[in-house]
């Protein structure tokens, strides 16, 4: 391929990742040397976001443009409707080869307290049934449309620990991790079979989404699992100011999660080595990001499912062979704009349902981006039904009251619950909710947050003061 033709594109998806964890973004420990020589040569975009800080739900936004209330994944446990076109229907049939290697996390719907004998229920609301493949292979009318090669658990801790385990493979058999082998780079094991197989011929364009668990803790273990000497190799790190003089776990577990981040980085090196030696190398983009991040059970009693910056913050870093060049982007933008950028970068016509905007118009360093809108929307679930307005300043949110958020996605009423002044306070020590003297900026981003419900939910809430 040359310069202007169709690229390949592969997206290095991981789980549960800060984005300060990263040289890139200020890390001071020799994390992500990986990461951060492919920032150096492509573009940083210093505020991305999750648009739903859970596994399940911000997978279905990515796979779909649509937020997670639009496409029936409000929370984990909600398989993807069977009739939503993915991005992987789109590469599909515009020629690309398609493949999904990793954690889906999209295919079973649980049961839930409300569920009736025939499988229905208010709180599936785009009419899943309950399914199971936790421990069983995902059948391919649940693959989201992912044809030409398809390695993934859909709960991949259901199916492995940090040093055992298998997943399936494309005909449903299982491919166990080797014996001692870290699950990272087993999976890269694979994720580099597929790409010495798909480089016999160059002249199909491919789309591979790899998918980690890492550093996602091991839930049936209650722990991060890192590779074996994660404690000690990065026992002396920098606390980050949001966890400082803070209970939760960070302390017993914030080594094996940067353990598991190091691995991670050095099997994107594994990859990038892997292009480069196939010769694919001038013909790949990159993108590296996360789907949410972790906050180490300070804010409530687990990692993520809150508006804060270390649930919401995640990497997000582009290389494009055409456009090698440093650069760091401040605007604000969010997981909800890489469906549309997927597409943009192959020349496919982005559909009217994605919420998102492409962001190719930043990779050349040349085009200044008019009409951005500067700030990002997030809805959470399971914790809360809240929802929340980011901008580089300011961070709003809100949640309803006397509702179940594992079984209602939306709420008529909402109170003020948060305001973090960035700039003033970037660890989100002071919530200014209640204190005199920002009436004025909190009608502001109300008035924003609620065009967001307004455009996406299609959703007139009322919202009342806290005090």
């Amino acid at each position: 391929m040359e310069k202007g033709m169709l690229k390949n594109i592969l997206f290095f998806f991981t789980d549960q990742q800060r984005w300060d964890t990263c040289g890139c973004y200020g890390r001071s420990l020799p994390v992500t040397p990986n990461l951060d020589a492919m920032a150096k040569e492509g573009v940083l975009f210093e505020h991305a976001y999750s648009c739903q800080p859970v596994c399940g739900p911000a997978r279905s936004c990515l796979q779909t443009g649509k937020y997670a209330t639009e496409n029936g994944c409000f929370k984990n446990g909600l398989g993807l409707p069977l009739d939503e076109r993915t991005i992987a229907h789109h590469f599909n049939a515009h020629g690309y080869r398609t493949g999904y290697i990793g954690k889906w996390h999209l295919a079973s719907t649980n049961k839930d307290k409300n569920t009736q004998d025939d499988g229905s229920t208010g709180a599936f609301p785009r009419g899943q049934v309950p399914v199971s493949f936790h421990r069983d292979p995902v059948p391919v009318m649940y693959r989201g449309g992912w044809e030409d090669e398809w390695i993934v658990s859909d709960v991949l801790e259901f199916t492995s620990h940090g040093y055992d385990g298998h997943m399936f493979d494309k005909q449903n058999r299982k491919k166990y991790f080797p014996e001692g082998r870290y699950r990272a780079d087993a999976q890269t094991d694979w994720v580099l079979d597929t790409l010495d197989s798909w480089s016999e011929d160059k002249s199909i364009p491919f789309f591979l989404f790899v998918s980690y668990i890492e550093p996602h803790q091991q839930n049936d273990h209650d722990r991060f699992e890192g590779p074996i000497g994660s404690k000690e190799k990065f026992a002396d790190y920098e606390t980050p100011g949001d966890l400082k003089d803070h209970g939760g776990d960070w302390r017993e577990n914030y080594p094996d999660y940067l353990g598991a981040v190091h691995s991670l980085d050095e099997n994107l090196g594994r990859v990038r080595e892997k292009l480069k030696e196939n010769g694919l190398e001038k013909d790949t983009v990159i993108v590296f990001a996360s789907d949410h991040g972790s906050h180490f059970r300070t804010r409530n009693g687990e990692y993520k499912r809150t508006c804060h910056e270390a649930s919401t913050h995640v990497p997000l870093v582009v290389y494009h062979p055409d456009y090698v060049q440093s650069q760091r982007i401040s605007s604000m933008v969010s997981l909800i704009d890489l469906p549309p950028t997927f597409l943009d970068l192959a020349q496919i016509e982005i559909p009217y349902t994605f919420q998102g905007e492409s962001l190719v118009p930043f990779l050349d360093g040349e085009h200044t981006v008019e009409a951005w809108d500067d700030s990002v929307f997030i809805q959470v679930s399971e914790s809360e039904i809240g929802r929340a307005v980011r901008t580089k300043k300011w961070c709003y949110g809100i949640t309803a009251s006397g509702k179940d958020a594992w079984t209602e996605y939306y709420s008529d009423e909402y109170v003020d619950t948060y305001l973090y002044d960035l700039q003033a306070d970037p660890h989100e020590q002071n919530n200014l909710i209640g204190t005199p003297g920002y009436e004025e900026i909190i009608q502001e981003l109300r008035a924003s947050l609620l065009e967001y419900i307004r455009t996406v939910e299609k959703r007139e809430p009322a919202v009342k003061s806290c005090c």
